[in-house]
């Protein structure tokens, strides 16, 4: 239900067509999903949002199990409604992933969708490809711990260094089964995900260039705050371990996210 129209003090984009609401012009908002739009886009929201039970807005910083949902699999909205655009019209993109997005647009998104919560307004108004990309990325590396945690991160950091394949990948299935369901689920559909674009010859970005991207965002450190020494030594095993997860069979990632996949991601 919109609210009657108010006057915008801060531009902001809009949650239909994308362009700046400028300061001083009438807008409107939901009441339920605090989506703002241009009092012409109006007609063409997509739908009226359903009141949701105890919906509320997520938190600004957290863990990943925070921003997840309460039914398998456990991968936040946000994760999905992001794979799902970049799948959808992304996979033609050169360098996607590494090439950056307006990091201002990138900010304001991410904004506007955390204090969304669930009720995601669309992501398809965003003209630019890199700039969804930039809000997965983003919401990832702003999490209070990275996606393989700080308990499991010396594990993982170990398993990826065994020099035989075979048992480096035994190793890392079983540190990967010890991670905190949300966190398996999401890693397991970042890596079928990631396997679709490296897959992608448009997109000229292979295993080792996601691997290169990824290993920061998903690996970290072993702490919130590494000295400059641990960030030094850490970076090239990051992409190590990135790139060693995504050398294991897609199956073994399908065996986390199972039958709802075809839920979640367009084929």
């Amino acid at each position: 239900d919109p609210v009657p129209p108010l006057q915008v003090i801060r531009p902001e984009p809009c949650g239909v067509c994308g362009s700046r609401i400028r300061f001083g012009k009438t807008a409107i908002k939901c009441c339920q999903c605090q989506l703002l739009l241009h009092t012409k886009c109006r007609e063409q929201c997509p739908s009226l949002c359903v009141p949701r039970p105890h919906h509320h807005a997520w938190p600004r910083e957290g863990v990943l199990a925070d921003f997840a949902p309460s039914t398998p699999p456990l991968v936040p909205t946000l994760v999905v409604q992001c794979v799902t655009e970049v799948e959808t019209r992304g996979l033609t993109e050169t360098g996607l992933y590494r090439v950056p997005g307006a990091e201002q647009l990138v900010r304001e998104w991410k904004r506007k969708l955390l204090r969304a919560g669930g009720a995601l307004p669309a992501l398809s108004s965003v003209t630019d490809i890199h700039v969804v990309c930039g809000v997965l990325k983003d919401f990832l590396r702003g999490l209070k711990e990275p996606l393989v945690t700080f308990s499991l991160h010396p594990a993982f950091l170990r398993a990826a260094d065994i020099p035989d394949d075979a048992a480096s990948d035994t190793a890392l299935r079983h540190v990967v089964s010890k991670l905190p369901p949300a966190n398996r689920d999401t890693l397991a559909y970042l890596m079928l995900h990631l396997l679709r674009v490296s897959q992608s010859p448009d997109c000229k970005m292979d295993v080792l260039n996601l691997s290169r991207v990824f290993g920061p965002t998903l690996v970290g450190h072993s702490s919130a705050n590494p000295t400059p020494l641990a960030i030094m030594e850490d970076t090239p095993r990051q992409s190590k371990v990135v790139a060693r997860l995504l050398s294991l069979p897609p199956s073994f990632w399908r065996g986390f996210v199972g039958t709802e996949q075809e839920n979640l991601v367009p084929m």
